[in-house]
């Protein structure tokens, strides 16, 4: 599928919207389906996470810790062939639109099956460790 840079940039909005959303909506399985059958998740503290069941639950574990909310900002894209990677940064929030962490993120995307989906993600936290 050959598509231009801003079909990329937009087919990645509309996929971070249906995150955030998604997330919003206490929906792991729908998240889960946003990565690649070989997705993997990378976070702090923790061993790869590959696949849709592994990816629906960790998210679903972060929903149970109450994080009730997840934004996402786009800071660049940049293509190859059929992977693009995103640079960007996240705010996530408790009830009450209580800010809870900020960071940044690293997305490498694949097109599969016509679509750009997530294939590796990997995130960390911009507020320091409380010591």
């Amino acid at each position: 599928m050959l598509t231009t840079a801003t079909s990329i940039r937009d087919e990645i909005r509309r996929a971070n919207d249906a995150f955030e959303t998604s997330f919003a909506q206490g929906d792991a399985a729908a998240i889960a389906g946003l990565y690649t059958s070989t997705g993997t998740l990378l976070p702090t503290g923790m061993d790869m996470i590959q696949g849709a069941a592994g990816i629906q639950t960790f998210w679903q574990s972060a929903m149970a810790m109450g994080i009730k909310q997840v934004k996402l900002k786009t800071r660049d894209i940049e293509e190859l062939d059929d992977t693009a990677i995103e640079l960007g940064t996240y705010t996530l929030f408790a009830a009450n639109h209580q800010q809870v962490d900020q960071g940044k993120y690293l997305v490498v995307w694949k097109e599969e099956a016509g679509h750009w989906k997530l294939h590796q993600d990997i995130w960390n936290s911009s507020v320091p460790a409380v010591r």
